[in-house]
């Protein structure tokens, strides 16, 4: 309580007094009566609040891939990995443990592109599956997805991309390892494809 304030209250008791037609006024009234002659306080010592910044988003980075990898090759390949194949597609480069197909299976690798050879001939197919893993080998992708389709309109019902497809992957040196997708990724319809790090390979 300031000073002055404390004073008009001890010389004047009466006024604090609510006046005779207080219940006639409304609460308006009433509260400019209670708070006649205060004044608002000046201060500077304000803390102006500034919201937390956004917690950044994890990164893949490429030590992390090549860890990943180490791992793969180190470790040996159990019985339940080997019983959870079962009779799917499947390629490993000669000299790679199977840990390292496994790892690909379960998703291990970030998938960091896809070409979609629907609706390709053969010819088509193949020439765009070449310019796509050389763009991928470029851009320093590890991990990506060829999707061939199922089949289900072809005559039989059979994909013939489907089995094109893995015989042009695994004749390809740049290529470490392919498997058939998840059923989240394109089951029976894709390839994940794991590559190799570095330029490609002069034709």
């Amino acid at each position: 309580m300031r000073d002055e304030d404390r004073h008009r209250i001890e010389t004047d008791p009466a006024s604090l007094l609510l006046p005779p037609d207080h219940d006639a006024l409304d609460p308006a009234e009433l509260f400019r009566h209670a708070v006649r002659g205060a004044r608002q306080i000046e201060s500077r010592d304000r803390v102006e609040l500034q919201p937390p910044p956004p917690r950044p988003e994890p990164l893949k980075h490429s030590e992390d891939e090549q860890a990943a990898l180490r791992e793969s090759l180190d470790a040996p390949m159990s019985l339940e990995d080997r019983l959870e194949m079962g009779d799917e597609a499947i390629f490993l480069r000669p000299g790679l443990p199977r840990r390292v197909l496994m790892d690909l299976r379960r998703g291990r690798w970030v998938l960091q592109g896809e070409v979609d050879l629907h609706g390709y001939n053969r010819d088509d197919a193949r020439e765009a599956l070449a310019r796509f893993l050389a763009a991928s080998l470029q851009q320093g992708r590890r991990c990506v997805r060829v999707i061939h389709g199922k089949g289900l309109g072809s005559p039989g019902k059979l994909s013939i991309l489907k089995h094109l497809s893995r015989g042009w992957l695994a004749q390809r040196e740049e290529i470490l390892a392919f498997c058939q997708a998840g059923p989240n990724k394109g089951g029976s319809g894709a390839l994940l494809v794991l590559l190799r790090a570095g330029n490609p390979p002069k034709e």
